[in-house]
Protein backbone atom coordinates (compact mmCIF):
# COMPACT_ATOMS: atom_id res chain seq x y z
CA UNK A 1 0.00 0.00 0.00
CA UNK A 2 1.52 3.41 0.46
CA UNK A 3 3.27 3.38 -2.15
CA UNK A 4 3.08 3.88 0.09
CA UNK A 5 1.90 5.35 2.80
CA UNK A 6 1.68 2.85 5.33
CA UNK A 7 1.70 3.52 8.77
CA UNK A 8 0.82 3.03 12.11
CA UNK A 9 -1.44 0.31 13.14
CA UNK A 10 -4.37 1.75 11.95
CA UNK A 11 -1.88 4.69 12.40
CA UNK A 12 0.12 6.24 10.05
CA UNK A 13 1.15 4.90 6.50
CA UNK A 14 4.69 4.52 5.72
CA UNK A 15 3.61 1.30 6.69
CA UNK A 16 0.67 -0.09 4.59
CA UNK A 17 -1.27 1.45 7.26
CA UNK A 18 -2.27 -1.78 8.64
CA UNK A 19 -0.99 -1.42 11.94
CA UNK A 20 -1.39 1.97 12.71
CA UNK A 21 -4.54 2.54 13.97
CA UNK A 22 -4.45 2.75 17.35
CA UNK A 23 -3.82 5.99 19.76
CA UNK A 24 -1.47 5.86 22.68
CA UNK A 25 -5.35 4.70 24.45
CA UNK A 26 -7.71 3.17 23.08
CA UNK A 27 -10.67 3.35 25.96
CA UNK A 28 -12.56 6.74 27.38
CA UNK A 29 -11.29 5.58 30.96
CA UNK A 30 -7.61 5.84 29.67
CA UNK A 31 -8.20 8.86 28.04
CA UNK A 32 -9.68 10.42 31.17
CA UNK A 33 -6.18 9.17 32.85
CA UNK A 34 -4.28 11.11 30.58
CA UNK A 35 -6.59 14.15 31.14
CA UNK A 36 -5.50 14.34 34.50
CA UNK A 37 -1.76 13.42 33.29
CA UNK A 38 -1.70 16.42 30.57
CA UNK A 39 -3.55 18.85 33.47
CA UNK A 40 0.12 18.31 35.33
CA UNK A 41 2.47 18.91 32.47
CA UNK A 42 1.14 21.60 30.63
CA UNK A 43 3.66 24.31 30.78
CA UNK A 44 6.52 25.08 28.05
CA UNK A 45 9.31 24.84 30.22
CA UNK A 46 9.36 21.52 31.60
CA UNK A 47 7.53 19.03 33.06
CA UNK A 48 7.05 17.91 36.82
CA UNK A 49 9.37 15.18 38.43
CA UNK A 50 12.25 14.74 40.16
CA UNK A 51 15.13 15.00 37.16
CA UNK A 52 14.93 14.17 33.69
CA UNK A 53 14.41 10.37 34.61
CA UNK A 54 11.08 11.02 36.26
CA UNK A 55 10.02 14.29 33.58
CA UNK A 56 6.95 14.42 31.38
CA UNK A 57 7.27 15.81 28.27
CA UNK A 58 6.43 19.32 27.96
CA UNK A 59 4.44 21.22 25.18
CA UNK A 60 6.37 23.13 22.46
CA UNK A 61 6.80 27.07 21.99
CA UNK A 62 3.06 27.60 20.54
CA UNK A 63 4.20 29.99 18.27
CA UNK A 64 6.30 27.11 16.83
CA UNK A 65 4.56 24.61 16.70
CA UNK A 66 0.92 24.67 18.10
CA UNK A 67 0.25 20.75 18.07
CA UNK A 68 -0.04 19.11 21.68
CA UNK A 69 2.31 17.01 22.84
CA UNK A 70 0.79 13.87 24.59
CA UNK A 71 3.02 13.66 28.03
CA UNK A 72 2.02 9.88 27.96
CA UNK A 73 2.70 8.34 24.54
CA UNK A 74 4.59 5.02 23.36
CA UNK A 75 7.95 7.55 22.95
CA UNK A 76 7.51 9.06 26.17
CA UNK A 77 6.87 5.69 28.22
CA UNK A 78 9.61 4.04 26.54
CA UNK A 79 12.04 7.25 27.54
CA UNK A 80 10.97 7.00 31.33
CA UNK A 81 11.56 2.83 31.16
CA UNK A 82 14.80 3.81 29.31
CA UNK A 83 15.60 5.72 32.59
CA UNK A 84 14.82 3.64 35.31
CA UNK A 85 16.96 1.02 33.61
CA UNK A 86 19.52 3.23 33.70
CA UNK A 87 20.37 3.63 30.26
CA UNK A 88 20.50 7.25 29.86
CA UNK A 89 21.97 7.51 26.39
CA UNK A 90 18.70 5.74 25.19
CA UNK A 91 16.42 7.55 27.17
CA UNK A 92 18.07 10.77 25.65
CA UNK A 93 17.65 9.32 21.92
CA UNK A 94 14.10 8.66 22.45
CA UNK A 95 13.65 12.13 23.91
CA UNK A 96 13.75 13.05 20.33
CA UNK A 97 10.49 11.82 19.84
CA UNK A 98 8.64 12.10 22.88
CA UNK A 99 9.30 15.79 23.05
CA UNK A 100 7.60 16.43 19.78
CA UNK A 101 4.08 16.26 18.75
CA UNK A 102 2.54 13.56 16.74
CA UNK A 103 -0.48 12.29 15.10
CA UNK A 104 -2.92 10.45 17.12
CA UNK A 105 -4.97 7.82 15.12
CA UNK A 106 -8.25 7.53 15.49
CA UNK A 107 -9.31 3.81 16.66
CA UNK A 108 -12.30 1.82 16.00
CA UNK A 109 -13.81 0.93 19.34
CA UNK A 110 -14.45 4.38 20.43
CA UNK A 111 -14.22 7.31 17.79
CA UNK A 112 -16.12 9.77 20.48
CA UNK A 113 -13.94 8.91 23.27
CA UNK A 114 -10.84 8.67 21.90
CA UNK A 115 -11.47 12.17 20.13
CA UNK A 116 -12.92 13.76 23.03
CA UNK A 117 -10.06 12.59 25.05
CA UNK A 118 -7.62 13.86 22.83
CA UNK A 119 -8.73 17.47 22.04
CA UNK A 120 -10.02 18.03 25.88
CA UNK A 121 -6.25 17.43 26.52
CA UNK A 122 -4.90 19.42 23.93
CA UNK A 123 -7.76 22.69 24.86
CA UNK A 124 -6.06 22.15 28.31
CA UNK A 125 -2.49 22.98 27.40
CA UNK A 126 -3.91 25.91 24.66
CA UNK A 127 -2.77 23.70 22.31
CA UNK A 128 -4.82 22.05 18.81
CA UNK A 129 -5.15 18.14 18.58
CA UNK A 130 -3.24 16.65 15.55
CA UNK A 131 -5.87 14.04 14.30
CA UNK A 132 -5.69 11.13 11.15
CA UNK A 133 -8.78 9.66 10.40
CA UNK A 134 -7.97 6.47 9.03
CA UNK A 135 -10.91 3.87 8.37
CA UNK A 136 -11.91 4.35 4.95
CA UNK A 137 -13.91 1.00 3.62
CA UNK A 138 -11.56 -1.26 1.69
CA UNK A 139 -8.73 0.21 3.14
CA UNK A 140 -5.01 -0.63 2.08
CA UNK A 141 -6.03 -3.04 -0.72
CA UNK A 142 -5.82 -5.82 1.87
CA UNK A 143 -2.22 -5.04 3.10
CA UNK A 144 -0.78 -4.61 5.65
CA UNK A 145 -3.00 -2.03 7.11
CA UNK A 146 -6.49 -3.38 5.53
CA UNK A 147 -9.31 -2.99 7.24
CA UNK A 148 -11.47 -0.29 8.02
CA UNK A 149 -15.11 0.31 8.16
CA UNK A 150 -17.44 -2.83 7.05
CA UNK A 151 -19.54 -0.25 4.30
CA UNK A 152 -20.46 3.11 4.10
CA UNK A 153 -22.64 3.40 6.68
CA UNK A 154 -20.30 2.11 9.23
CA UNK A 155 -18.03 4.99 8.14
CA UNK A 156 -20.59 7.41 8.46
CA UNK A 157 -21.85 6.11 12.36
CA UNK A 158 -17.53 6.09 13.31
CA UNK A 159 -16.81 9.61 11.54
CA UNK A 160 -20.50 10.78 13.13
CA UNK A 161 -18.59 9.99 16.55
CA UNK A 162 -15.43 11.38 15.80
CA UNK A 163 -17.14 14.86 14.82
CA UNK A 164 -19.06 14.59 18.48
CA UNK A 165 -15.36 14.04 19.92
CA UNK A 166 -13.94 16.98 18.18
CA UNK A 167 -16.45 19.65 19.03
CA UNK A 168 -15.38 23.42 19.61
CA UNK A 169 -12.13 22.37 20.25
CA UNK A 170 -9.21 23.05 17.98
CA UNK A 171 -8.44 20.52 15.81
CA UNK A 172 -6.26 19.42 12.80
CA UNK A 173 -7.04 16.51 10.65
CA UNK A 174 -5.42 14.39 8.00
CA UNK A 175 -8.32 12.62 6.50
CA UNK A 176 -8.17 9.20 5.33
CA UNK A 177 -4.05 8.32 4.15
CA UNK A 178 -3.97 6.38 0.95
CA UNK A 179 -7.22 6.40 0.10
CA UNK A 180 -7.15 8.99 -3.19
CA UNK A 181 -3.88 7.28 -4.17
CA UNK A 182 -5.05 3.86 -4.05
CA UNK A 183 -8.06 5.08 -6.68
CA UNK A 184 -5.44 6.44 -8.65
CA UNK A 185 -2.62 3.21 -9.08
CA UNK A 186 -6.19 1.12 -9.88
CA UNK A 187 -5.09 -0.83 -6.57
CA UNK A 188 -8.88 -0.15 -5.04
CA UNK A 189 -11.38 -1.50 -6.85
CA UNK A 190 -13.53 0.82 -9.54
CA UNK A 191 -16.72 -0.52 -7.99
CA UNK A 192 -15.27 0.91 -4.50
CA UNK A 193 -14.91 4.46 -6.11
CA UNK A 194 -17.69 6.03 -6.06
CA UNK A 195 -18.62 5.06 -2.27
CA UNK A 196 -15.02 6.61 -1.42
CA UNK A 197 -15.39 9.99 -3.08
CA UNK A 198 -18.53 10.62 -1.46
CA UNK A 199 -18.06 8.74 2.09
CA UNK A 200 -14.29 11.53 1.65
CA UNK A 201 -16.89 14.73 1.08
CA UNK A 202 -19.04 14.04 3.50
CA UNK A 203 -16.28 13.69 5.86
CA UNK A 204 -14.80 17.38 4.62
CA UNK A 205 -18.30 18.69 4.71
CA UNK A 206 -18.82 17.62 8.11
CA UNK A 207 -15.19 18.24 9.72
CA UNK A 208 -15.53 21.80 8.26
CA UNK A 209 -19.07 22.54 9.31
CA UNK A 210 -17.25 22.46 13.17
CA UNK A 211 -15.69 26.25 14.32
CA UNK A 212 -12.44 25.20 14.49
CA UNK A 213 -10.80 22.04 12.58
CA UNK A 214 -8.85 22.03 9.48
CA UNK A 215 -8.73 19.18 7.22
CA UNK A 216 -6.03 18.05 4.83
CA UNK A 217 -6.75 15.40 2.14
CA UNK A 218 -4.15 13.03 1.87
CA UNK A 219 -2.79 13.25 -1.83
CA UNK A 220 0.22 10.50 -1.56
CA UNK A 221 3.81 11.47 -2.19
CA UNK A 222 6.09 12.29 -5.46
CA UNK A 223 7.64 8.71 -5.81
CA UNK A 224 4.21 6.81 -5.39
CA UNK A 225 1.84 9.46 -7.96
CA UNK A 226 4.38 10.96 -9.53
CA UNK A 227 1.92 13.19 -12.24
CA UNK A 228 0.75 15.24 -9.70
CA UNK A 229 -1.85 16.03 -12.27
CA UNK A 230 -3.04 12.50 -11.87
CA UNK A 231 -4.46 13.62 -8.12
CA UNK A 232 -6.10 16.74 -9.47
CA UNK A 233 -9.51 14.94 -10.56
CA UNK A 234 -9.86 12.83 -6.96
CA UNK A 235 -9.02 15.56 -4.97
CA UNK A 236 -11.75 18.07 -6.20
CA UNK A 237 -14.44 14.44 -6.31
CA UNK A 238 -13.20 14.23 -2.77
CA UNK A 239 -14.27 17.85 -1.69
CA UNK A 240 -10.85 19.66 -1.79
CA UNK A 241 -12.41 22.78 -2.70
CA UNK A 242 -14.02 22.67 1.02
CA UNK A 243 -11.04 21.59 2.54
CA UNK A 244 -8.15 23.63 4.45
CA UNK A 245 -5.53 21.91 1.76
CA UNK A 246 -3.68 18.58 1.16
CA UNK A 247 -1.37 16.45 2.66
CA UNK A 248 1.96 14.84 1.66
CA UNK A 249 4.54 12.03 2.35
CA UNK A 250 2.12 10.78 5.01
CA UNK A 251 4.29 7.38 6.48
CA UNK A 252 6.70 7.51 4.07
CA UNK A 253 10.39 9.20 3.68
CA UNK A 254 10.46 11.37 0.48
CA UNK A 255 12.54 14.33 1.18
CA UNK A 256 10.73 17.68 1.84
CA UNK A 257 12.38 19.73 -1.06
CA UNK A 258 10.65 17.23 -3.17
CA UNK A 259 7.54 17.40 -1.64
CA UNK A 260 7.31 20.89 -1.25
CA UNK A 261 7.97 21.09 -5.22
CA UNK A 262 5.45 18.54 -6.00
CA UNK A 263 2.87 20.09 -4.00
CA UNK A 264 3.38 23.32 -5.47
CA UNK A 265 2.45 21.91 -8.89
CA UNK A 266 -0.84 19.99 -7.63
CA UNK A 267 -1.48 23.51 -5.84
CA UNK A 268 -1.73 25.44 -8.69
CA UNK A 269 -3.69 23.12 -10.04
CA UNK A 270 -6.27 22.95 -7.26
CA UNK A 271 -6.74 26.49 -6.60
CA UNK A 272 -3.46 27.40 -5.05
CA UNK A 273 -4.51 24.88 -2.11
CA UNK A 274 -1.54 24.94 0.69
CA UNK A 275 -0.50 21.87 2.04
CA UNK A 276 1.20 19.90 4.82
CA UNK A 277 4.29 17.62 4.45
CA UNK A 278 4.90 14.44 6.80
CA UNK A 279 8.21 14.73 7.92
CA UNK A 280 8.59 12.45 10.80
CA UNK A 281 11.15 10.00 9.00
CA UNK A 282 12.27 11.66 6.18
CA UNK A 283 15.56 13.20 7.61
CA UNK A 284 18.09 10.93 4.95
CA UNK A 285 15.38 10.19 2.47
CA UNK A 286 13.96 7.46 1.19
CA UNK A 287 16.14 3.99 1.04
CA UNK A 288 18.29 3.19 -1.95
CA UNK A 289 15.09 1.72 -4.37
CA UNK A 290 17.17 -1.79 -5.71
CA UNK A 291 15.86 -4.69 -5.95
CA UNK A 292 13.36 -4.32 -2.98
CA UNK A 293 9.39 -3.97 -3.86
CA UNK A 294 8.55 -2.84 -0.44
CA UNK A 295 11.49 -0.24 -0.14
CA UNK A 296 8.96 2.00 1.96
CA UNK A 297 8.82 -0.94 4.57
CA UNK A 298 10.92 -0.09 7.69
CA UNK A 299 13.69 0.51 5.52
CA UNK A 300 16.79 0.89 7.19
CA UNK A 301 19.66 3.65 7.75
CA UNK A 302 16.43 6.30 7.73
CA UNK A 303 16.46 9.31 9.91
CA UNK A 304 14.05 11.67 11.90
CA UNK A 305 13.42 14.70 10.08
CA UNK A 306 12.34 18.02 10.84
CA UNK A 307 10.51 18.48 13.89
CA UNK A 308 6.81 19.53 13.86
CA UNK A 309 6.39 23.59 13.18
CA UNK A 310 3.89 26.00 11.42
CA UNK A 311 7.05 28.44 10.18
CA UNK A 312 8.08 26.66 7.34
CA UNK A 313 9.35 29.83 5.69
CA UNK A 314 6.70 28.91 2.67
CA UNK A 315 3.34 30.55 1.92
CA UNK A 316 1.90 27.20 0.89
CA UNK A 317 3.35 24.79 3.14
CA UNK A 318 0.80 25.40 6.54
CA UNK A 319 2.74 22.89 8.17
CA UNK A 320 5.95 19.67 8.82
CA UNK A 321 4.06 17.55 10.94
CA UNK A 322 4.99 14.18 12.49
CA UNK A 323 2.10 12.86 10.70
CA UNK A 324 3.12 8.74 11.60
CA UNK A 325 4.27 8.56 14.72
CA UNK A 326 8.37 7.83 14.21
CA UNK A 327 9.00 4.12 16.24
CA UNK A 328 5.80 2.41 15.10
CA UNK A 329 6.38 -0.30 12.63
CA UNK A 330 5.44 -0.06 9.03
CA UNK A 331 4.27 -3.58 9.01
CA UNK A 332 5.61 -7.50 9.58
CA UNK A 333 8.60 -6.62 7.24
CA UNK A 334 12.50 -6.37 7.76
CA UNK A 335 12.02 -7.99 11.08
CA UNK A 336 9.03 -5.47 12.41
CA UNK A 337 6.32 -6.25 14.49
CA UNK A 338 2.81 -5.54 13.00
CA UNK A 339 1.85 -2.06 11.82
CA UNK A 340 1.12 0.64 13.85
CA UNK A 341 3.26 -1.47 16.70
CA UNK A 342 5.78 -0.10 18.37
CA UNK A 343 9.26 -0.76 17.58
CA UNK A 344 11.76 0.49 20.26
CA UNK A 345 14.90 -0.63 17.83
CA UNK A 346 13.60 0.93 14.73
CA UNK A 347 12.57 4.35 16.86
CA UNK A 348 16.04 4.43 18.00
CA UNK A 349 18.05 4.01 14.71
CA UNK A 350 15.87 6.66 13.60
CA UNK A 351 16.52 9.24 16.47
CA UNK A 352 20.45 8.25 16.16
CA UNK A 353 20.70 9.14 12.57
CA UNK A 354 18.92 12.72 12.86
CA UNK A 355 21.13 15.65 12.18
Amino acid sequence: MYGNVRGSGGGPPGEPRAGRRRGAFGTASALGALLLLSGCFSSSDGGEGDGKAASKPSQQPKSTVPYWVNPDGKAARQAAAYAKDGKSAEADLIRKIAEQPVAEWIGVEDPQGEARGFTEAAAKTDREALLVLYNIPHRDCGSYSQGGAADGNAYRAWLDGVIKGIGDRATTVVLEPDALPHIVDTCTPEQFHEERYALLTEAVGKLKALPHTKVYLDAGNPHWIKDPGRMVEPLKRAGIDKADGFALNTSNYQTTEENKKYGKQLSAMVGGKHFVVDTSRNGNGPAPGGDDPENWCNPRGRALGATPTTRTGDPLVDAYLWIKRPGESDGTCKGGPKAGEWWPSYALELARNAK
